[in-house]
């Protein structure tokens, strides 16, 4: 991935070991606008969701009762908070919570309706393999939904975003990951790109997935 420095999966799971007791009340407020929107379409759906990244299951509580829930999460720290939460607020449409990489998913093609990654793509150490598994899980005629910061070079966005450098490298994060890096590398078709607060530090990317019947025929 050119231009950006690989993170090491060790490293990852160490930033977040630190950061799982303390995450809901610390950069959770952060993302919590970027995702109550992505939220709020979602929940507009129906079948099933697949939440990549679902760390302390701080999204959980939101999803709409309809929607049938599955959650991934490499780190074990983060995990035991989100079933915890899930156990304590009895959210009996989740169907289940897995340690798993998200490079690697152990899902069939297919398996969901909807696939969501909330500030994922620039913690993982391969964002295009993943970016890939987002695709294959999804069913056609589905949506991928990511929320994720992207690197602006200009302005009072560029300047805070140079000023929480050091912070989002604390917590494993790519602050130097360009949106080209996701929009140049899928299939799927982008339905909406939308600016999110606080001051358009989170941007949302709603994808498509083809029906099978508009698949193009190979040439």
């Amino acid at each position: 991935m050119t231009g950006i420095a690989r993170i090491d999966e060790q490293s990852v799971l160490k930033a977040y070991a630190r950061w799982a007791p303390v995450y809901d009340w610390s950069f959770g407020p952060i993302a919590d606008f970027g995702r109550k929107r992505a939220i709020d379409i979602i929940n507009q759906r129906s079948g099933t969701l697949l939440e990549v990244g679902v760390g302390t299951g701080v999204a959980l509580p939101r999803y709409a009762p309809h929607l049938t829930i599955t959650g991934i999460d490499f780190s074990p720290d983060m995990l035991r908070k989100a079933r915890t939460r899930t156990r304590e607020r009895k959210l009996h449409n989740v169907a289940g919570l897995y340690e798993m990489d998200a490079s690697e998913l152990r899902f069939e093609d297919a398996s969901f309706d909807t696939v969501v990654a909330m500030y994922v793509m620039t913690v993982v150490p391969d964002p295009l393999k993943v970016l890939q598994e987002l695709e294959r899980v999804c069913a056609p005629g589905g949506e991928v939904v990511i929320v994720n910061h992207f690197a602006q070079d200009h302005g009072i966005r560029g300047q805070v975003e140079r000023w929480m450098a050091p912070a989002a490298r604390a917590l494993g994060w790519h602050p130097d990951f360009r949106i080209e890096t996701i929009t140049d590398a899928t299939t799927l078709e982008l339905i909406e790109t939308r600016s999110l607060k606080p001051m358009g530090l989170f941007t949302m990317l709603r994808f498509r997935k083809a029906e099978a019947s508009e698949e193009k025929a190979p040439a």
